[in-house]
Order: C-alpha cells, then sequence, then structure tokens
C-alpha cells in the first residue's frame, strides 16, 4: 500500500493526467503522448517507492524525451538505470495514435536516453543505493506530455502557441503545487532554464526555494563538456548539496 504521501502523488498525476488529456493541439502537432495513461504502471510504481516521504530538494524537467520516460513512465527514465538502480519495471501498453517513427517498446528499449543517461548516472554514483538517494530527493517532470509534429519531429512545450500552453501550463502549476504541497521540499531545482522559470511561476508564493542546473541534453554544448562536474558545481554553490 502506497504512504499517505505517496498517495497524494498518484492521485495528483492521475488528476494532472485528466487534465491535460481535455486539452487540444493543432497541427504542426500531430501526436501526442501521454505517458500517465500507456506507462502509467511504471509511472506509479514509481510514485509508490520514492514518493513515500517529505523530500529536501525536488529536481524538475520539461517533459518526457524519446527514449526515458517515454519508454518507462519515469522522467529522465532511461531503461538501463530506470530497472537496475531506481527499481521499476514495468508492463508498458501501447499510446494511441502511435507514430511510426517513435514507437514504443517500453523496457526492451534498446536505445539509450542520454539525458536520463547523465542525470540518473550522477546520482547513481554519489548514492549507489537508491533509497539514499531518495531518502532527501525526488525527480519530477513539469510538463507529461510529448508532442511531435508529421515527420516524428519532437516539439518542446515551450514551442507551443500561447493558446495552447496557456490552459497546458495552467494544468502543470497546479500539478506541481500539489506535488510540493504533498513532498514539502525545501528546494526545486529546474533541470534547465525552463523547468526553472514554471517552478518560480508556480510557486511564487509557497516560500520554495528555486534554482537550476544545467539541462544534460546532449544538445546543448555546455552539457557536453562534463555535464555530471557542472551539475554537481551548481548544487554545491546553490547550498543543496
Amino acid at each position: 500500500m502506497p504512504t499517505k504521501t505517496a498517495q497524494a502523488c498518484i492521485d495528483a498525476a492521475e488528476r494532472l493526467a485528466d487534465a491535460v488529456d481535455a486539452l487540444s493541439f493543432a497541427e504542426p502537432t500531430t501526436h501526442i503522448y501521454n505517458p500517465l495513461r500507456y506507462a502509467w504502471a511504471g509511472h506509479r510504481s514509481y510514485l509508490q517507492q520514492h514518493a513515500a516521504s517529505r523530500k529536501k530538494v525536488v529536481l524538475l524537467g520539461m517533459n518526457p524525451g524519446p527514449y526515458g520516460m517515454v519508454q518507462t513512465g519515469v522522467p529522465f527514465g532511461e531503461v538501463a538505470l530506470v530497472r537496475d538502480w531506481v527499481g521499476v519495471e514495468a508492463a508498458i501498453e501501447t499510446p494511441e495514435n502511435e507514430h511510426p517513427k517513435r514507437r514504443i517498446e517500453g523496457f526492451a528499449c534498446q536505445r539509450s536516453e542520454v539525458s536520463g543517461r547523465r542525470l540518473w548516472g550522477l546520482f547513481a554514483e554519489k548514492y549507489p543505493a537508491a533509497k539514499d538517494f531518495f531518502a532527501d530527493h525526488f525527480v519530477a517532470n513539469y510538463c507529461p506530455l510529448v508532442f511531435m509534429e508529421a515527420t516524428g519531429r519532437n516539439r518542446t512545450p515551450d514551442k507551443l502557441p500561447v493558446a495552447e500552453s496557456a490552459p497546458l501550463y495552467a494544468a502543470c502549476d497546479a500539478h506541481l503545487r500539489d506535488l510540493i504541497a504533498a513532498l514539502q521540499p525545501e528546494w526545486v531545482i529546474g533541470v534547465g532554464a525552463f523547468a526553472e522559470a514554471r517552478a518560480q511561476a508556480a510557486l511564487a508564493d509557497t516560500g520554495v526555494r528555486t534554482g537550476r542546473i544545467l539541462h544534460p541534453s546532449p544538445a546543448s554544448p555546455a552539457a557536453n563538456r562534463g555535464w555530471a562536474e557542472q551539475a554537481e558545481k551548481q548544487l554545491k554553490a546553490l547550498g543543496v548539496w
């Protein structure tokens, strides 16, 4: 049975799934994946195990990556680290309107999510036992949805028109406030500038401290020059570590 804290996070995720499913998006967005639906078994397992108690710091990503949470239901969820270190493995279903170039293979996925490998890899190096990391830390995503164009190209939430992003952000802000109310962290650390800005907007009157670390995406030249060392330095400079 989930703890009271974990159950509050599970309930919040279910409300978020309903809220974003009610939204509509126009071209060039042609395909939308909601891992809180088809990968719910993985996400619920993650919450039940690791959102079971109050935290010191919540690290917040933007939205799921194509070989991470999209496949496993776990934020930044690179398959090997999710299975072997985070301790989540679950049956993942197929999303509606699956894009032929963006197949969901779940834990059978052979592709590695570089951002997830870097992020979880740093934490696994610092905390060989995942329970020691999750005693004070939690990793979440701001937006649960993945947006794709007809070609299969990824479309990040910040590229959506205001008519689409405003109701999406309202739903995601509400969920983030629910998550923070349950986990009661001192810090919310944006993984990248977008997540930091959304955390500041959503949590302005909560007293929670915000900051950011460099996003580990291989699309970032800076992240390709020793991301782990830079992220650790940033967390220490903030006083989080």
